[in-house]
């Protein structure tokens, strides 16, 4: 803990920085940049110009240069994923999630309305077991009770008589650490790819055997969508969360054939995701790893608009959009940034079940055989190289395309779309983030972004100006 004079000088230094900043004779103009990033926690700085001209004449239409901006910078948003890194630019993430996600499930951003009436479900997959470990329970139930009690090899017991909360700091720690397969549990993570691959491979196999056709006859009418995330669970193990939809062969523009039902596709997913198994390249060291989907699935439909059993479409978009602003810290299941020594490993904060994770990421990441997974590369994540959210190219629309649309709807459609226009553009990066004083001015925008926003759901749809 920092001592009191420690503490004046560091007030000092914000003090006087946030004093250089106001004195600053660009300052509103500053504020307004940071204002348009949202309050940006880690904004970028760029140097640059545009010159839009017209392509027949030459004429100069527009130029902009950043030699006129607050020290010739013009600041962009992070756009980073995670809450714990950056807030204001997660919050937007997590807003074209929720319209990315739900455009597959009921049209818009040039998807059909009518794929709410396709088969749609929404599916969780988990990794197996690698050991027992402490998990919540409720209603008074114990963790692991035994009555013949009895201990592992190791002399730990085999039960757990306690009730755990989800913030008891034992749930998700193995019952014994020497009994848990963290080899196994790494290399799952680095496959975790193929497997969803593997799985989705299999729902065409299976659906069309169900039918008695080929697989290479289903592809001409059928096709499989899909927008999935990965959650970290409290054992520090992946599971994946999915909205599957049955498409005609051309995708959300053609609707699948008559037989292809939410029952149907229901019962696919689970022979599909039971037949699932891959080896691990074979290691003198570990020798060769048998990787499957674990046997706890939940598969539920999604109800058509209108009504009828099964998860509402809205509902369902906010809890993908909820996840992917997540990162492995916030769980406690990792770092949000790389490790490049094993001594990064034993200063972070985490738990000793993560913390071996991450050591054995480094010490498999060590065998020639295992290189091409970049173990560690990916040990903050423990093995986890996947992006944690994907989708299949015909689901829906893309991040690209919700950024581009925003632009131009906060550019009031002034963006130059003639193509007898010409931009010049010329940028260059800089650097990135606030000094102390710029910080703590950007976390109050953000904060009264945020008041404003909350303001406004409250406020009814047609407003009285005259009323009382």
């Amino acid at each position: 803990m920092l001592d009191r004079a420690a503490r004046l000088r560091q007030l000092s230094e914000v003090d006087q920085d946030l004093i250089r900043l106001v004195q600053d004779p660009r300052f509103n103009r500053w504020i307004e940049q940071l204002t348009a990033t949202g309050g940006c926690a880690r904004p970028i700085h760029l140097t640059g110009s545009t010159t839009t001209r017209d392509a027949a004449t030459g004429e100069v239409l527009h130029h902009y240069d950043t030699r006129n901006e607050p020290g010739e910078r013009l600041l962009i948003r992070c756009r980073n994923r995670r809450a714990t890194v950056c807030a204001p630019c997660s919050r937007l993430h997590a807003g074209d999630t929720f319209h990315l996600v739900r455009a597959g499930l009921v049209g818009g951003k040039t998807v059909p309305a009518d794929v709410r009436e396709r088969p749609r479900l929404f599916l969780t997959l988990t990794a197996p077991s690698f050991g027992p470990v402490h998990h919540v329970t409720t209603d008074g139930q114990r963790c692991r009770p035994r009555r013949d009690g009895g201990d592992c090899e190791h002399g730990r017991s085999l039960g757990c008589p306690t009730v755990h909360t989800a913030d008891d700091p034992r749930t998700g720690q193995p019952l014994c650490p020497d009994c848990y397969d963290y080899p196994a549990h790494v290399l799952w993570h680095a496959h975790a790819g193929r497997l969803w691959k593997a799985f989705t491979d299999n729902l065409y196999n299976h659906l069309a055997a169900r039918i008695g056709r080929t697989r290479t006859g289903l592809r001409r009418s059928l096709r499989i969508s899909y927008a999935k995330v990965a959650e970290y669970q409290q054992r520090a193990a992946v599971h994946v969360h999915a909205v599957v939809r049955l498409d005609g062969a051309r995708g959300p523009d053609d609707p699948p054939p008559a037989w292809a039902t939410a029952d149907v596709l229901m019962a696919v997913v689970r022979t599909a995701a039971a037949a699932v198994r891959l080896r691990t390249p074979y290691s003198a060291a570990l020798g060769e790893h048998e990787l499957c989907w674990g046997a706890e699935l939940d598969a539920r439909p999604l109800r058509a608009f209108g009504g009828g059993e099964g998860l509402a479409d809205d509902a369902v978009a906010a809890y993908v959009a909820k996840y992917v602003t997540k990162g492995a810290t916030d769980t406690g299941a990792g770092l949000d940034h790389q490790i490049t020594s094993p001594d990064d490993i034993a200063a972070a904060s985490v738990s000793a079940h993560v913390r071996t994770l991450m050591r054995t990421c480094w010490r498999l990441g060590g065998l020639p055989e295992l290189e091409p997974l970049r173990l560690r590369v990916w040990a903050h994540t423990l093995g986890y190289r996947g992006h944690i959210l994907t989708k299949s190219r015909a689901y829906s629309t893309t991040y690209t395309a919700l950024r581009t649309e925003r632009a131009d709807h906060q550019a009031g459609g002034t963006q130059p779309t003639d193509p007898r226009l010409i931009a010049d553009a010329h940028w260059r990066y800089v650097g990135f983030g606030h000094s102390a004083g710029a910080a703590l001015i950007a976390a109050g925008i953000a904060e009264d972004l945020a008041r404003n926003r909350e303001l406004a759901k409250e406020q009814p749809a047609c407003w009285d100006g005259d009323a009382v």
